[in-house]
């Protein structure tokens, strides 16, 4: 069965779109999956360094399209997963309108074969690196925050996706939900967030100094299994997998006096 090919997006930089790839991609794998992560954020280029896989880059995805490189000399494997996660890095000195919608169809089409799943790191923006994210995939997750910024670049992003059509319907991420800030009604509830963009619940990351450590660390936090956000992340692709998988119940704390009194939240 060919892969079945996602793109990681928000519209808005700075969300958490490559840090769901990471670890997704990796939680997948342990799951005994086959997966490419695809990091199309030319210029940047983060996707490896989450992983863990920064200091074994040869070739890049711009290497591959220009001839330089095949394919398959580009990919790095992830030994930890016996060669189950491979990661295409996108390049840092690369003019962004080197790839197009077509390259990136190609290349996807020719991990197909070999993969379950290819995942699309998307760059901030809806401008060429979203076109050429999109062209590759069957569908998309869309990763916000409860920012206002975040979900009104969610939601124009979610337009854009729908315009596509593509053959899995889109679904939803919330990350940085702070439980905190829910109860003091400072904050929308993530149920409230779903809502507003219209967008089916795949998941949520609760905000936690985890992530933070283990990005230093260069690894995903789903290896952390005392972790809430570990446990966010596996919740979330069992639920990628399986739909029927239940959704992990948010933390809640107690609204308190003013919360109740204004009923908010």
């Amino acid at each position: 069965m060919p892969a079945i090919a996602l793109v990681i997006t928000s519209g808005k930089g700075g969300v958490g779109k490559t840090t769901s790839t990471a670890n997704i991609g990796t939680a997948l794998s342990i799951m005994g999956k086959r997966v490419c992560v695809v990091d199309l954020d030319l210029g940047l280029r983060n996707l490896d360094i989450m992983i863990g896989l920064g200091n074994r880059i040869i070739y890049d995805i711009v290497d591959v399209v220009q001839g330089r490189a095949t394919l398959h000399q580009a990919l790095v494997k992830d030994t930890r997963f016996e060669d189950r996660l491979v990661l295409l890095p996108a390049a840092q000195d690369a003019d962004k309108n080197v790839l197009t919608p077509a390259a990136v169809r190609n290349i996807v089409e020719a991990l197909r074969s070999e993969f379950d799943y290819i995942l699309i790191d998307c760059p901030a923006g809806i401008e060429q690196g979203f076109r050429n994210a999109l062209a590759g995939a069957d569908g998309a997750v869309v990763v916000t925050t409860p920012e206002l910024s975040a979900m009104s670049d969610a939601d124009r992003v979610i337009g854009l996706i729908e315009a596509h059509r593509m053959p899995i319907s889109p679904r939803l991420i919330v990350n940085r939900v702070q439980p905190e800030m829910i109860a003091a009604g400072t904050s929308l509830s993530v149920p409230a967030i779903a809502h507003r963009l219209a967008l089916p619940l795949l998941g949520f990351i609760v905000e936690d100094n985890a992530i933070i450590t283990a990005d230093n660390r260069g690894e995903p936090v789903v290896f952390d299994t005392n972790s809430k956000p570990g446990a966010c992340f596996r919740n979330i692709t069992e639920r990628l997998i399986n739909p029927q998988t239940p959704l992990l119940p948010v933390p809640t704390i107690k609204k308190s006096f003013w919360a109740k009194l204004f009923n908010r939240g």
